[in-house]
């Protein structure tokens, strides 16, 4: 790996962890590249590169993965759609569909018990969204 490619990986991760910290702020691909310090398309095709999504995907992953936790505590959807920073009902429950499998009424109406008898961390990797039509992220049903 050369110290260019180095740099652009120290300078993707700076700007993948803005993502995380600022997931419900409005983002766009100029926003987030400005925080790797790159141009945005040099963004999004490293970023695709070193993490096999792009910019967008990440963001919507790391939303619908926050509103997982707001609707297993109850939140309305709207009110879970709205906290992660989503204006669009209907764009939020296609890709909160898309990515964990159900809809975010049906996931929100399950039961979530048997997520209180495991530490924070291990349920936290359970119901971290994946892109699969297979995966639910909770109990099993």
């Amino acid at each position: 790996m050369t110290p260019e490619e180095l740099a652009d990986l120290v300078h993707l991760r700076h700007a993948r962890d803005f993502i995380d910290r600022n997931f419900a702020d409005p983002l766009d691909v100029p926003t987030m590249a400005r925080a790797a310090l790159m141009s945005p398309s040099h963004f999004s095709r490293r970023f695709r590169d070193a993490y096999g999504e792009t910019p967008y995907s990440y963001l919507m992953t790391r939303r619908i993965e926050r509103a997982t936790a707001f609707l297993r505590q109850g939140m309305s959807v709207t009110d879970a759609c709205m906290a992660v920073g989503c204006t669009s009902l209907g764009s939020f429950s296609t890709r909160f569909t898309e990515i964990v499998g159900e809809t975010p009424s049906g996931y929100r109406s399950r039961d979530h018990r048997c997520l209180e008898l495991v530490p924070a961390c291990v349920a936290m990797n359970a119901t971290r969204p994946r892109r699969s039509p297979v995966s639910h992220g909770g109990c099993a049903h």
